[in-house]
């Protein structure tokens, strides 16, 4: 396993590399610049923007010099709209939050998605199994953008049980999360019905209910390890979702999280601070599909550290 997590780390920095290496150009080349949206200044007001910058340097000696500090020291930059604050501060500062909201919205979609999907598994073809599969059919008909407001609508403008947007108190955190959560959790009931009605066939299963087992152990101790692969499976592009989806949640709720900091970073052309968000959450979700690989092999023996 040691050797399978060297390799897949080495792997990763090739990767990184060319993350890194296509934001900086593509961001350089979109018409505009961090100081064209504000008030006019003078030409030498703004060659001295450009040299505190390093702006007036040729753009390959720019890219070096910003790689050779993120690469030695981890320094992402300066932010060219937050002059006193460095993009390493203004992450450390904001992706609390988001954390925070893909975490709420992770186990909100896994609460309600192998709750319906175990449901929809052991009655099959029942009422149960129709209903749990058409609330999974509408939660992923129905997009974020669209359910967002629906939920501001009824549950806090009309009848008043939540705050419309913010990120104050724990009441605050229900509905972007439920949002966010909803969306997810649709899929991972599809995918676990599938994954446990082809396990609940298996030999296995039968044998163990020939031998006694009440059905609580057969669905539980038996039959719930193997009919969770699929989700396993999903949930690194799950949770690469979440967090991208975040951007649009923090912006319909007012959350002062690094996803709605991140959109304001590329309508602002703050460069510093697009390409550190893209590092981190490229460097988040590298990690986290190297988590779901290992928890696969652990919960599939056939599976092989390669």
């Amino acid at each position: 396993m040691l050797r399978f997590i060297a390799r897949r780390l080495l792997e990763t920095i090739p990767v990184l590399f060319i993350i890194v290496t296509a934001t900086f150009f593509m961001i350089r080349f979109v018409p505009g610049g961090p100081f064209t949206a504000e008030k006019a200044v003078t030409p030498e007001v703004m060659r001295n923007l450009e040299r505190a910058y390093n702006l007036d340097k040729p753009l390959w000696r720019q890219y070096a010099g910003y790689l050779g500090k993120v690469v030695f020291h981890g320094d992402l930059g300066p932010s060219f709209k937050y002059p006193n604050r460095t993009v390493n501060e203004i992450i450390a500062d904001k992706l609390p939050v988001s954390l925070e909201l893909g975490a709420l919205s992770l186990a909100i979609a896994l609460a309600v998605g192998l709750t319906l999907g175990v449901l929809a598994a052991i009655k099959r073809n029942t009422w149960i199994d129709y209903l749990c599969s058409s609330v999974a059919m509408i939660g992923i008909c129905v997009p974020t953008f669209v359910l967002g407001p629906l939920l501001v609508l009824t549950l806090a403008i009309h009848y008043g049980w939540f705050n419309a947007s913010g990120w104050y108190g724990p009441i605050d955190r229900i509905l972007p999360s439920l949002t966010l959560g909803c969306v997810y959790a649709a899929y991972v009931a599809r995918l676990t019905r599938g994954g446990m009605l082809e396990v609940l066939n298996q030999d296995y299963i039968r044998t163990a209910r020939a031998k006694g087992a009440s059905e609580v152990r057969v669905i539980f101790r038996h039959a719930l390890r193997g009919g969770l692969l699929p989700v396993v499976s999903f949930l690194g592009p799950a949770i690469a979702g979440i967090l991208t989806g975040s951007f649009v949640i923090e912006t319909i709720f007012q959350i002062p999280g690094l996803g709605r900091e991140f959109v304001n970073s590329a309508f602002n052309r703050d460069y510093t601070l697009v390409l550190g968000t893209v590092i981190l959450y490229a460097t988040l979700l590298i990690g986290l599909n190297l988590v779901v690989d290992i928890v696969q092999v652990w919960l599939n023996p056939k599976l092989k550290f390669e």
